[in-house]
């Protein structure tokens, strides 16, 4: 077989292919193999036609797209791999020759990963950041705990605030109408989520226990439900019940109910230190979306629309699998978020982009650095996957071969040793002090 490869623009070239005759004759004998089961001609049962009466009665050329189907896909992959290309969307084929006796010539017009061209990425500028929690951050998330530790009490002789829970029965309407859905009793409604229509919480708001209320509201424009969009509706409502949060008291017995500690000090370092932690891990997670968006900002490259398609579909897989884990499904979430799935593709085909340049930019560095991944690291890392799905690592590597999906492990593995090497080879910076910070100097200096 022969193979060449023009470049006709950056990411787009034509793939020229020779097929040898012989190989030509013996994808006819497979394509008469397949169709002959199923010919129908007088005198012989079906799969025993001779092949000479066969192609006497249907003549060769019946064969033809057959014997294509069967030897274009092989031959198109060993093109691919003979000429070193890597092809990121489907090929448009032009069939040139195919003829019993004659060699199979094919040209495919394909659209291939385009070259970068690197700047700088190594010596990049990050700001200087400490994982320091600040008396505000440590004070925030003890509220944050007593938010969730907090017992509801019923409120008999207040009317309802923002952040109470009523308790009500509700009775929905649109020119007198009842609709589907804007019916329900004893609902209980945290006032001041937004939870519900614009403008009917604020309304429950200053409601008393017993109380009854119409509430009038308008639907807004881009509503899932097309027949309530920009329809101004009325509610009947009356309240039940109304619970407030009472938080608990900041004090040894707190410690004592939420964590292994015996004093309020204890549990306050010991959770000042896993904030730190945590605030570690996001900073570090900060400095490496920042280097590799440098270094990705510093390169030049073309990104074909196929390649920023191909991830828009796998982010909206994706999303669709953590949507399932959570009991729904993307038409349920399009019909609640009154969206298109144009239109959220739409929003992720920015970020789509942005992930395709930053791992192609990944890819050229890993190997202008030779980046390169062991069979002890892949190792680790399939101990590590071990653990977490409780299988062992021999079952995980035949999961992952049999899915083909052993080498993408290769590829994550590659990336995370790229992305640390940009770290690692990147320099921190003092972030320049802002008007509130230079005051004081200025003014001691005068």
């Amino acid at each position: 077989m022969k193979a060449t490869w023009e470049k006709i623009e950056k990411n787009l070239g034509v793939l020229e292919v020779e097929v040898e005759a012989e190989r030509v004759a013996a994808a006819l004998d497979k394509a008469f193999n397949k169709v002959v089961k199923k010919a129908n001609v007088p005198g012989f049962r079906k799969g025993k036609v001779p092949r000479p009466i066969f192609e006497s009665r249907f003549g060769v050329e019946s064969l033809y797209q057959d014997a294509i189907d069967i030897l274009l896909p092989e031959a198109y992959g060993e093109a691919v791999e003979e000429t070193d290309i890597f092809p990121v969307d489907r090929p448009e084929v032009d069939i040139e020759q195919f003829a019993k006796g004659q060699p199979f010539i094919f040209k495919a017009k394909v659209t291939v990963k385009p070259e970068v061209v690197l700047g700088q990425y190594k010596g990049l500028e990050v700001p200087a950041q400490k994982a320091e929690i600040t008396e505000d951050e440590l004070n925030a998330e003890l509220k944050r705990l007593q938010e969730r530790h907090a017992e509801l009490v019923v409120v008999d002789d207040e009317p309802a605030a923002n952040g109470d829970i009523a308790v009500i029965d509700f009775d929905g309407s649109v020119d007198g109408v009842q609709f589907e859905g804007g019916q329900a009793e004893r609902h209980s409604l945290e006032l001041g989520s937004n939870s519900f229509i614009p403008g009917f919480e604020e309304q429950v708001v200053g409601m008393s226990t017993g109380d009854f209320k119409d509430v009038e509201v308008t639907f807004p424009e881009a509503y899932h439900a097309e027949n309530l969009a920009g329809k101004a509706a009325v509610f009947k409502v009356k309240v039940h019940e109304i619970k407030r949060k009472q938080l608990p008291e900041l004090d040894d017995e707190f410690a004592k109910d939420v964590s292994e500690f015996d004093t309020l000090e204890e549990y306050k370092a010991d959770l000042k230190a896993q904030l730190e932690s945590r605030k570690q891990e996001e900073l570090k997670g900060a400095r490496e979306t920042a280097v590799v968006d440098a270094a990705a900002a510093n390169a030049e490259v073309e990104i074909p629309d196929a390649m920023i398609a191909s991830e828009v579909a796998n982010m909206v897989r994706d999303f669709d699998n953590r949507l399932r884990q959570q009991g729904m499904n993307m038409d349920m979430f399009l019909s609640f978020s009154g969206q298109t799935r144009e239109d959220l593709e739409l929003q992720m085909k920015g970020d789509a982009e942005k992930r395709v340049r930053n791992n192609l930019v990944l890819e050229v560095i890993a190997k202008a650095e030779n980046i390169e991944v062991s069979e002890e690291e892949v190792n680790e890392e399939l101990a590590s996957m071990a653990e977490s799905f409780k299988r062992t690592p021999e079952e995980i590597r035949s999961i992952l071969a049999a899915n083909g999906s052993l080498s993408s492990l290769n590829d994550e593995i590659s990336l995370r040793k790229t992305i640390d090497f940009l770290v690692e080879n990147s320099v921190e910076v003092e972030a320049p002090a802002t008007q509130e910070e230079a005051a004081p100097e200025e003014a001691s200096a005068e």
